[in-house]
């Protein structure tokens, strides 16, 4: 198929609809909107769920819902929508039942501003809402890439019956690039959906999903299964990029719109003789621990770069272990990082290894 000029937001919700979803449930918020704009045209042209529910809380418990019926189902909305929706994004993991969620962050705290951030990291990545569980993490760095990993969410999600979250900024959901989109999946037929799904019992026994479990010991045995789950997916689920790390001595991590505008920098830091790559992770969650670990054998600095005030660079301390210094630089509240600011930050990492010696 040939690329198509496309705005991130709309390219993701296409993306959605194209990889067979059958119910979309949001509340407008900036800069996110035109994914809920188009999808409440598209879905209703298709004979699919589409709507507007009256907050982000009852969305994400309409979600719920339609995942326990087996629907490929999947809501969208920004950092403070995305608060909202922890409590039933806790239930839905407690349920083991297989979401997709986009988020495109804005800058906070609090009410904040419609400005690009990745000032939900920690909110994201960490598990978010209450209990031991944590959502399969992707962060794209361009359009393309975010219609590939929404289309990818969908199958992980099903895969694993969990939360996946696609975790993207505003830049990237209000930006224009020539992109291409899947072919268009046959949606699932009501008696092809899983058997755990609730379509009704029909002469078996009745499915019951829940999240409660009243006996602690019976919680803790599921609690484990769930430990075993993420076990699972540390293994086969972590993706990154490089970009001319094989001799590097400084290397960069950064994800998302960051790692994007890092690429540009390191590529005119190596115009100067400055030996930097830069590594980024897709995968936040299962995060690329053991390579990030590797890359600290070979350099001998690393630098982040993220736009808030450093929430990844604690997951790069835990890997790097003390092996070499970890430097850190952000810029917070909706304000995106230039490639000439990354520049100036690698400069100095490069002086401070020259008078280390």
């Amino acid at each position: 198929m040939a690329k198509e000029l496309l705005k991130g937001n709309v390219a993701f919700a296409e993306a959605a609809i194209r990889a067979g979803c059958e119910a979309y449930f949001g509340y407008p918020i900036t800069p996110q909107t035109e994914a809920l704009e188009h999808m409440s045209k598209r879905m209703p042209e298709l004979g699919r769920v589409f709507l507007q529910a009256e907050s982000e809380v009852a969305a994400i418990n309409m979600v719920y819902g339609a995942a326990s019926a087996g629907v490929r189902v999947m809501s969208s909305s920004s950092s403070p929508g995305v608060s909202l929706m922890m409590e039933g994004l806790s239930y839905i993991a407690g349920s083991e039942v297989p979401v997709v969620l986009v988020d495109i962050m804005r800058g906070g705290p609090g009410l904040g501003n419609i400005a690009p951030s990745q000032g939900d990291y920690n909110q994201i990545v960490k598990g978010g809402g209450h209990g031991d569980y944590r959502p399969i993490v992707l962060a794209p760095a361009t359009v393309q890439e975010l219609i590939d990993l929404t289309v990818e969410a969908f199958d992980l999600a099903e895969k694993y019956r969990c939360v996946v979250i696609v975790l993207a900024d505003g830049s990237l959901g209000q930006m224009m690039e020539p992109a291409e989109l899947p072919p268009m999946q046959v949606v699932r037929p009501v008696d092809k959906r899983p058997d755990w799904a609730l379509t009704g019992a029909k002469g078996r026994d009745p499915n019951v999903i829940t999240s409660i479990y009243i006996d602690p010991a019976i919680e803790e045995v599921f609690n484990r299964k769930l430990m075993a789950k993420q076990a699972e997916i540390e293994v086969n689920e972590i993706r990154y990029r490089e970009v001319l790390l094989d001799d590097a001595e400084i290397a960069v991590v950064a994800f998302g719109t960051a790692g994007r505008i890092v690429q540009s920098a390191v590529k005119a830091a190596r115009e100067e003789g400055i030996r930097v790559g830069l590594l980024r992770p897709i995968s936040l969650y299962p995060y690329p621990f053991e390579r990030v670990h590797r890359l600290a054998e070979q350099v001998q600095a690393i630098m982040v770069v993220e736009m808030n005030g450093g929430q990844m660079v604690n997951d790069v301390r835990m890997a790097v272990e003390g092996l070499v210094p970890v430097s850190f630089y952000g810029r917070m509240g909706g304000m995106v990082p230039l490639p000439d600011e990354v520049l100036e930050e690698i400069r100095k990492v490069q002086a401070s290894i020259d008078v280390a010696g």
